[in-house]
């Protein structure tokens, strides 16, 4: 999965220092990042790159986090055009990014970045936040309310019926996303994670479920989402009632004839499951 990058060592340790001629810059811009594909290869720009259009960008420079021994940077509110080689990808494309680890490295500061650039006024009296500096957090100077970056837990379903696994296509107005994909939703408050299986399941298709069984989980910054898997059996009826509004397509498939499009299992938690059920894993 996206966040599975050994040998590469991903570190969120928040650090209090200064950007250096080689540390990545993550320049992240109306939804898109600064970068230049080479061959196939990603590639991100140094903050010395950066410097030549930003001479203040050692000042400026926030960071992220630290991959193997390599820190990486952002701006908070960049200006920059497109410059040189250099030009901007969009949030989604990051999915086919690769190697693996840089596509890791772009939708996870985008993340951070986004939480920053949506946290800059208070949510309690409207004065605008200071970032700390020995901690990823945003405090208000006038009342002192503190805010920590907001990580949304969120169940992948994988609901089986003996040798059949049911999956779901999104309503076009839901989501962009076009391919097969499990049952999914977010938890609600006062809710654990096997109530959340059990009403979404209920709401998006109608069944009632049992044995549910943990998996694996997946952070999942394209939408600031902890994805957590389960595994369950239908309880009882399975005829499928399809929630229209969210779901355009609700059918059981047998482990054999799965759908051929390609799986994303290298990517998310959901390829990853589904592809677990065809080998007869779970």
């Amino acid at each position: 999965m996206i966040q599975d990058i050994a040998p590469h060592q991903y570190d969120v340790t928040y650090r209090k220092t200064e950007a250096k001629d080689s540390d990545i810059m993550l320049i992240y811009q109306n939804g898109s990042l600064l970068c230049h594909m080479e061959e196939e290869e990603i590639i991100y720009p140094t903050v010395k790159e950066i410097a030549e259009i930003v001479p203040n960008i050692y000042e400026k420079a926030k960071f992220l986090f630290r991959i193997d021994k390599k820190d990486y940077f952002e701006l908070r509110n960049p200006k920059i055009c497109e410059f040189g080689k250099w030009t901007y990808l969009s949030k989604d494309s990051i999915r086919n990014v690769r190697p693996i680890w840089k596509a890791f490295a772009a939708i996870t500061g985008f993340q951070i970045h986004k939480w920053y650039t949506d946290n800059q006024f208070c949510g309690r009296c409207g004065t605008k936040m200071q970032a700390l500096e020995k901690e990823r957090a945003m405090k208000c100077q006038h009342c002192g309310k503190i805010s920590y970056p907001q990580i949304c837990p969120s169940v992948i379903i994988g609901i089986t019926d003996g040798n059949r696994i049911l999956m779901t296509k999104y309503a076009s107005n839901h989501s962009k996303y076009k391919k097969y994909a499990l049952v999914a939703g977010y938890a609600e408050v006062g809710e654990s994670l096997e109530a959340t299986v059990r009403r979404e399941t209920m709401e998006e298709v109608g069944l009632k479920v049992k044995n549910i069984r943990y998996y694996k989980s997946q952070p999942w910054s394209f939408s600031d989402a902890l994805l957590v898997g389960f595994f369950c059996e239908v309880d009882g009826d399975n005829e499928i009632v399809m929630d229209k509004d969210e779901l355009s397509a609700a059918e059981w498939f047998d482990r054999e004839n799965l759908p051929t499009e390609r799986s994303e299992a290298s990517i998310s938690l959901t390829g990853e499951m589904i592809d677990a059920f065809r080998d007869g894993l779970v």
